[in-house]
Order: structure tokens, then sequence, then C-alpha cells
């Protein structure tokens, strides 16, 4: 297998530090708002790495993160903490918000059919790690107190750059918005490890510590969670492009400051989501969520199918157009592999060629569009019957995950059905007011989301034939 290593900027053969057996490392959600597609994204590119690694061979340990307390509004340890923003928000309790967050990304979570890791841990479970490597830190001498907080100096390391690049007289003080200078830090890029009160005097979550009462800085966290629970060697670390730096690059200085050698060989990194207005986000008013397309009338799945058939590290553009056109493609795509039969004998020879092809294509930096071909080449292929076509559609999904053999059910969750009535009321409406353009129009956008309409005596009635 080969990956695209952003540590080296380039594509490598893949080789775990101990033969067949990978231990991944996935940067999980900050639970103080819903998780919008563009993050979805990146979970289904993870997704596809952890089955990828799976259907190749390798026994599999990956472990994800729930950020629930320290990760501030701006990247360089300024502003308030996202969970304390949320509280104030929506006039809750920290743990309320944490609870009511978790449970809505892993809905989504599941709807795109990602796999659960055999490991997710909330940063607040693990706050004795956290104090433990910042102890060994500060007594190493990589780490030292100012203003009540403690802050990892990157002057102690030989190449604090190395996963970005960067030359410091180019750092920009952050990569995001509203982002203050801390004058509390000895160089401009040093990183707070554990902030205390001196900081945030009403934070709501606070814990003892050598230093004071506090809570843990955003990178400690991955740092501490990988580490107790994968150990001191990591094989794959994923993440967003945006975690690049500051996050994971502190997460490199940190850890390999507190266990004296290299940590992690391989970082993975996906592409943003981006609309018309530019990268999606948080900070726009009302965003998008799988939740919402879903309410709309689209098929979950829908989504990942258009995140499939564009490579992990290239920019996916997202309007309704273009996912009315992946939906319309993926409800072929399935209604095709449904008629499938299953007579005859399994092609073992036609196995082997398409399964190697389909290894070498998810093989090749995780080529999800070539194997989605290769798939298409499968139900192309004369030469072989229904049974061989199935067992390969079958073997396929294993990784692609887009339930091509699963049969839909006639359960309509509520907001669809909310949303096909409102539709229809509306096209009602449109037909009193002699309006037939907008009239037929609802109902052409019903019928490319698999909804056809019918007007009969007792009114109008529906059908969801997607």
């Amino acid at each position: 297998m080969k990956l695209y290593n952003t540590l080296t900027r380039s594509i490598e053969e893949f080789v775990p530090v101990e033969k067949g057996k990978v231990k991944l490392y996935t940067c999980g959600p900050t639970v103080y708002h819903y998780a919008h597609i563009g993050n979805i994204r990146n979970y289904i590119g993870h997704d596809i790495l952890d089955k990828t690694l799976r259907y190749l061979g390798y026994e599999v340990t990956r472990a994800m993160n729930i950020t629930d307390v320290g990760h501030l509004t701006s990247d360089s340890d300024s502003g308030l903490d996202k969970m304390e923003v949320a509280k104030k928000r929506e006039h809750k309790t920290s743990k309320e918000i944490a609870d009511f967050y978790t449970e809505e990304f892993f809905k989504d979570f599941k709807k795109v059919n990602c796999r659960m890791p055999e490991i997710i841990s909330r940063a607040t479970d693990n706050i004795d790690e956290y104090i433990k490597i910042i102890d060994k830190l500060l007594k190493d001498g990589y780490a030292y107190i100012s203003g009540g907080n403690v802050y990892f100096d990157i002057s102690k390391l030989n190449d604090y750059y190395v996963l970005t690049n960067h030359q410091i007289d180019d750092l920009v003080v952050g990569v995001r918005e509203g982002v203050e200078e801390d004058n509390r830090k000895k160089n401009q890029a040093d990183f707070v490890l554990w902030f205390t009160t001196s900081k945030f005097e009403n934070h709501e979550l606070l814990w003892d510590s050598p230093w004071g009462k506090g809570y843990p800085g955003w990178h400690i966290e991955c740092t501490g969670i990988s580490i107790k629970y994968l150990g001191e060697y990591l094989d794959i670390h994923g993440g967003g492009v945006d975690n690049i730096f500051p996050h994971h690059t502190n997460e490199i200085a940190q850890s390999e400051a507190y266990l004296g050698h290299k940590w992690c060989n391989y970082w993975v990194h996906g592409e943003h989501l981006n609309d018309k207005a530019g990268k999606m986000s948080k900070s726009k008013g009302e965003f998008l969520t799988v939740s919402l397309l879903e309410s709309k009338g689209y098929n979950p799945l829908a989504y990942r199918y258009l995140c499939l058939n564009s490579h992990y590290r290239n920019t996916l553009m997202f309007s309704y157009d273009i996912f009315d056109g992946a939906s319309r493609e993926y409800q072929k795509l399935k209604k095709k592999t449904l008629s499938l039969d299953n007579d005859g004998n399994v092609d073992e020879d036609k196995i082997k060629y398409y399964d190697d092809k389909f290894k070498e294509a998810l093989g090749n930096d995780l080529n999800t569009s070539m194997a989605i071909t290769i798939l298409y080449d499968v139900l192309k292929d004369d030469t072989m019957n229904g049974a061989t076509k199935r067992c390969l559609v079958a073997m396929f999904d294993e990784v692609l995950s887009l339930d091509l053999l699963v049969e839909e059910t006639n359960e309509i969750d509520e907001d669809l059905k909310n949303y096909i009535e409102e539709m229809i009321e509306k096209r009602n409406n449109y037909k009193k007011e002699k309006n037939f353009e907008m009239a037929d129009k609802i109902r052409e956008e019903l019928k490319e989301k698999g909804i056809m309409i019918q007007d009969t005596r007792n009114g109008t009635v529906y059908e969801i034939i997607g």
C-alpha cells in the first residue's frame, strides 16, 4: 500500500512498525456544535483508510478522541474554550453540551456508514495522563510556567516545523480568525499545555494539578489519548489539512519530546469541502449537516458516494446541483446492483482479476474514484454471470460501504415525511394561484430526489422510488 505522507511530502510505501498490524489515530470532533458535511467528509476519508487497511489484510487498532474541553476559538491559544462558547449560547452545562453533540455526531457518522473505532475516548476522561506528560516535559526542560500557564518551549527542538516545512520568520500568529498574541510566551509559537485559573477564572471544567486548578490545552489531549491507548509508536495519524498547523505540529513536538524518539511515521490529511462561499465553516451561520440533507429527501449514502468520487487530497466542491447529480448516479448504481441475479457458479479467476484491480486502486493512496470505476467495469462485464458480479459487489462494498446490496425499507423518516408534505402543500398553493410553472418545478425537484407524486380525487399522493 502507498500513502501520501505529509511528513515527507511524498507518496511512500506503507510499512507498519509491527508486521501485519496497524495502530491508527484519527482526530475526532470538538462537540460544541453539529458536525457539518465538510467535517463528515474528513471522517469518511478516515473510514476508507481504516477499511482499506483491513481489506488488504492488516489488523487495525484505531483510536479517536472526543474533544469536550480545551479547544479554543483561536489556534494561538487565545479566545474562549469552544465548550464555554456553546454553554453560553445554549444556556446549558458543558456536560449537557458535550453529551448532546456527541450523540448527534455519531448519528451522522453512522448514517454515512462509518465504522466505529475500537477506542473512542473523551478528553475529560484522561486528565491524569496529560498531567503525567506535562510534568515530565517540565522536568526535562521542554516546558515552562509563565503567568500561571504551562507552555511548551519550541526553541528546545531542532526542527519544530518538520511537518509544515515552515521557517520561523514566516509563521503567522495563527491560522484562523480573531487570533491574538499571548505576551506570556517566550517564543511566538510556544503553545499552552495547561491553563490555570489565571486565564479563565469562570471556566466550568477545572481540575487540580501541580500548577494550580485548570484544564488541559487542546494539543496535549491527542498526544495523551494516543500514547495511553496505542503505545509509544504510532503508524498513522489522520486529520484534516487545517490540523497540520498548529495542532499536529504541536502533537509531534510534545510527543517526541516526552518519548525521546520518533512517534508517528505517516501523516494523512484530507482536503476541505467548499461551497460557493469558500470552505465550509460553523462560523458562517446556518450550515449543512448530513441530517439536514436527509430531511430534504436525500439518502446520506449519496453524500458518501459524492465524496468517494473525489480523491481525499483534492478540494471537493458542494452545491445542490452537484449533489443532485451524485444522488441520481448513486440511485442508478444501487438499482443496477440490486437487479443482479445470483445465477451460476462464482468464477474464481474473475474474482481474483477484479479484486486485484480494486486493491491496486485503493492501495494507490486511496484512489476511491478509480475503485468505483472498477465496480462499474464489473457491472458492464458481459462475460460474467450474476453470482460472480454479486460476489464482487459484496466484497467491494466492505470498503465503499454504500449498501449496494441492501434493499431499501419502506419506513419513511419523519423529517423526510414532513419535507415531502410541505413541498406538496406549496405545490397545491401554486396550483391554486395558477402558477403552474412553479408547481411543475416542485414536481421535478421531488422527482430528482426519487419522490414521485400523483394527483388523485382524494388529493396528492407520493411514492419514494429511490
